[in-house]
């Protein structure tokens, strides 16, 4: 099928149905690497997360429990991109379940994966209205209101989704190709100079330490929570050149790459503070961790330029999450979960191929959660973003797993000529039980993440919540199979030509 890479165009699914498609060759390698790693929001991750796993997990083994998070989601990667190879599919992890456990798991998988990048968007529109409220009150003495910047962030994200990926991408390289660098500029003076005030120390590194501290479970948590969003490259499967080959690359780059940095960071920083004194300073200032061996080893100048980049950091965070969630939401659309939605979000935009509707759709559904939040006098930082962050977490989390056992499922049932001891086999089997093992961190350390909010009715209702959106996917699979067989045929199976299943 010939397709104009500027236009939109309908195609032919397997099935003989039509689908709006979204714009073809849009993006390459690079680019599918970026999107992923702003989801991870590097600056965010560091600065929000590392401060608070030293002080209240697991001490100076916090670059530790990165080095383990890394190795744990580098085999669940090796069954994920071993699938990514013969599938491309914007629904990602909706699509692959449905091809490896059947379409009813599929769906529940495919609602789970979309309530998550849902509520991911208007978390990090939190974080990002408190960074850019108290950073600008800080520098300047000007006071603007939280809800302000939320407003501009929406827009900013609405815009991008737009127009489309190759928009949203240059954008993202630019915010963070600047964070990674103040960071990067960070750990390699501290390097530098031979270490802190207690010089260098491979403890941090130590993987043992990763299980050590006030709470272990808690840190290992949360740097698993530092990766959310990097399985996100197989959304950008049928908008990128060669999707067989640059998805499986890009997610092993996202995964490794940002594994390495995150190692490296910390530990400097860490180092920086000095060992003997990193729990006290991380637990006394949280963002002293970072600030003050910023000071000391580059300059003044750069805490500043710090402060504006955890700004526009959690910016380029929630404009990726944005766009997975305008695809989750198309990708269910053109399929017609409910038929209402194949003329709406299931359509893309004639000229900029984007899902422009389901991009509305969800801001719509985000400014409805500020809203609520707002309403319920919860802060945007330790209400908003932490609460919705733990709701996000857990639902992709539970997602992942099941996709590491529908990577085994599939390929003992399919491409024989694929199949390998480790890639197809033990690999997703290590890394489903490890994905486990992390939801069960989640559930038990969900108040201590939550903070001040530990009581809170929404934290009490999150399993619950979950458990709702998985159970209404199951009952809605089952009732189309049993009423509307031809359209429960079509539930994670609109792949085109191009990139169908092979």
């Amino acid at each position: 099928m010939a397709v104009d890479e500027g236009v939109a165009q309908a195609a032919e699914t397997e099935e003989g149905g039509t689908v709006h498609r979204l714009k073809p060759n849009a993006v390459g390698l690079l680019g599918v690497v970026f999107m992923a790693v702003a989801t991870a929001a590097p600056i965010t991750a560091m600065t929000g997360n590392v401060p608070f796993m030293v002080s209240a997990g697991n001490g100076i083994g916090a670059p530790a429990s990165y080095l383990v998070a890394m190795v744990v989601l580098a085999i669940f990667s090796v069954g994920f991109t071993s699938m990514a190879k013969h599938i491309t599919s914007t629904g990602a992890f909706y699509g692959f379940i449905s091809y490896g456990l059947g379409r009813t798991i599929g769906l529940a998988s495919g609602l789970l994966a979309t309530l998550a990048y849902v509520v991911f968007e208007p978390a990090l529109i939190g974080i990002f209205s408190t960074f850019a409220t108290d950073t600008l009150k800080d520098q300047t003495g000007v006071d603007i209101p939280w809800w302000a910047f939320a407003a501009l962030m929406l827009a900013i994200n609405a815009a991008g989704t737009w127009f489309g990926v190759s928009v949203a991408e240059k954008l993202l390289v630019v915010l963070l190709a600047t964070e990674v660098t103040i960071l990067a500029a960070m750990a390699i003076s501290v390097a530098l100079h031979g270490g802190g005030p207690d010089g260098f120390s491979l403890d941090p590194v130590n993987p043992v330490n990763a299980f050590h501290g006030t709470s272990a479970g808690l840190g290992l948590f949360f740097a698993f929570w530092s990766w959310v969003g990097f399985e996100s490259t197989a959304m950008y499967g049928e908008e990128s050149r060669s999707p067989k080959k640059i998805i499986p690359k890009a997610t092993m780059i996202s995964v490794l790459g940002v594994g390495v940095f995150y190692v490296f960071v910390s530990w400097m920083a860490i180092t920086g503070t000095g060992e003997a004194d990193a729990v006290k300073v991380a637990t006394e200032n949280p963002l002293a961790l970072f600030f003050n061996p910023t000071e000391q080893y580059v300059g003044h100048w750069a805490v500043v330029v710090m402060q504006w980049l955890m700004i526009t950091g959690s910016l380029a965070c929630g404009m990726a999450f944005h766009n997975c969630a305008a695809r989750y939401m198309y990708a269910l659309g053109r399929e017609g979960v409910l038929p209402s939605l194949q003329n709406t979000l299931g359509r893309t935009h004639a000229k900029h191929g984007s899902p422009h509707i389901a991009g509305l759709a969800q801001t719509v559904v985000t400014a409805v959660l500020l809203i609520a939040f707002w309403a319920a006098d919860k802060d945007p930082y330790t209400g908003t973003y932490v609460l919705l962050a733990i709701l996000g977490t857990m639902a992709i989390l539970i997602v992942q797993a099941v996709c590491s056992f529908a990577v085994l499922v599939y390929f003992r049932k399919n491409h024989p000529e694929s199949r390998h001891w480790f890639r197809t086999l033990s690999a997703p089997l290590i890394g489903g039980v490890a994905m486990l093992a992390v939801v069960a961190l989640l559930v038990s350390n969900m108040g201590a993440a939550a903070g001040t909010e530990s009581g809170s009715l929404v934290l009490k209702a999150t399993p619950w919540l979950v458990g709702l959106v998985a159970a209404l996917g199951i009952g809605y699979a089952q009732y189309l199979k049993r009423r509307y067989p031809a359209r429960y045929l079509l539930l994670g199976r609109t792949v085109l030509e191009e990139t169908k299943e092979r």
